[in-house]
């Protein structure tokens, strides 16, 4: 399989798919991978793990996978929290079950297939937390080297786990977007790699088999709403680009009614919702962001642009929740589901409330709910 890099904003630039890329340099906007042939379904291998898709993913024969056995994580029907909201079907896909306890897993492993496959020196991340976990592993797991920006305010149970995998970790004051201006920085000195979100076009063809395998999980057909608790944005543009090429490639009917993508994001740090609904193209960054939801505390989103596309081109929604809120919704998941929920998957079971109780979104209606992460990263 071939790919071609074309921007983003559709600016009309491109460039190989085998050449070393950040942004486009005719706009510095964020670059995407295009398949040059359609990817039949049944090129999907047998393999249990995210790599059964590898025919509609950016490696070449040849090319060394770095891999843990990310992605095919559960997708649980909860038709009792279904029936309270007041859902027709609920499912909630446990993104805390990867190996990295998170969905960053996804989109580090492709990354940092990438980087090994080009010969680069090493990698270097902002983080909010579990993409520093990520990093940190598939790092390690190719023998590359690491050097990994976090918030001194990032939960001790996630800085633990990235420095548990021997990579340099190096806490700034501040937020991730502080921290993201170091890791600039030192991309620039050194030659290190940035894999920041969708500062490269890897990452999100990692996280797009999320959309792959829920539309799987539901016999290849597709929910009415897809619930994502988003910082950065990856994971929502991800999951649409999938739904896409789909469509495109006859994996799914070609009639099939796309799902509207619905974003969670905390009250205390809310750019894209904000943005979203005074009808912006790009979001204002957030001033003195809060919550304790760590990876959604993120006030300048680069993917800003695409992600808003993304919700508008579905006919979606966003919704912030305040802190009591996400707490509540943390607490009901997991107790109801045995999901170990981060606050972020508590954040996207409330938000789904919310739009139901407000009529935003319709009580006939299939959802599925992500748990992007594992709550045990939270707790200390």
């Amino acid at each position: 399989m071939s790919w071609t890099l074309r921007c983003s904003t559709g600016c009309g630039y491109t460039a190989p798919g085998d050449k070393l890329a950040s942004l486009c340099p005719q706009c510095a906007q964020p670059l995407a991978v295009h398949y040059d042939a359609p990817v039949p379904r049944t090129a999907l291998s047998a393999e249990w793990s995210l790599w059964r898709y590898a025919a509609a993913l950016p490696i070449a024969p040849g090319e060394t996978r770095v891999t843990l056995g990310e992605g095919l994580t559960p997708m649980v029907e909860l038709p009792e929290l279904a029936r309270e909201i007041g859902v027709r079907r609920l499912w909630v896909k446990d993104e805390g079950q990867n190996p990295t306890a998170s969905f960053k897993a996804r989109g580090l492993m492709m990354a940092v297939t990438r980087a090994k496959a080009l010969g680069l020196p090493g990698v270097c991340v902002p983080t909010a937390g579990n993409a520093g976990i990520a990093l940190a592993a598939y790092a390690a797991a190719a023998g590359l080297a690491a050097r990994i920006y976090a918030p001194a305010t990032t939960p001790p149970p996630i800085l633990g786990s990235i420095r548990a995998f021997g990579v340099e970790l190096e806490l700034v004051d501040g937020h991730i977007g502080d921290a993201g201006k170091a890791t600039m920085a030192f991309a620039k000195e050194t030659g290190f790699f940035n894999v920041a979100t969708v500062r490269e076009p890897y990452r999100v063809e990692g996280m797009k088999t999320m959309g792959y395998e829920l539309a799987e999980q539901l016999g290849w057909d597709l929910p009415d709403a897809i619930v994502y608790p988003t910082g950065g944005g990856e994971g929502t543009i991800g999951i649409w680009k999938a739904i896409g090429e789909m469509i495109e490639w006859g994996w799914v009917p070609s009639d099939v009614m796309k799902p509207r993508m619905i974003i969670s994001q905390a009250a205390g740090c809310a750019p894209l919702v904000r943005a979203f609904h005074a009808g912006e193209d790009k979001a204002t960054p957030w001033e003195n962001p809060v919550t304790h939801a760590s990876g959604l505390r993120v006030p300048g989103p680069f993917g800003d642009r695409w992600t808003l596309r993304t919700l508008r081109e579905s006919h979606g929604d966003a919704e912030a929740v305040d802190e009591a809120g996400i707490r509540a919704g943390t607490f009901s998941l997991a107790s109801r589901s045995g999901i170990d929920a981060a606050p972020e998957g508590g954040c996207a079971l409330a938000a789904t409330a919310q739009l139901v109780k407000t009529g935003r979104l319709r009580p006939e209606s299939t959802v599925v709910v992500f748990n992007t992460g594992s709550g045990a990263s939270y707790r200390f």
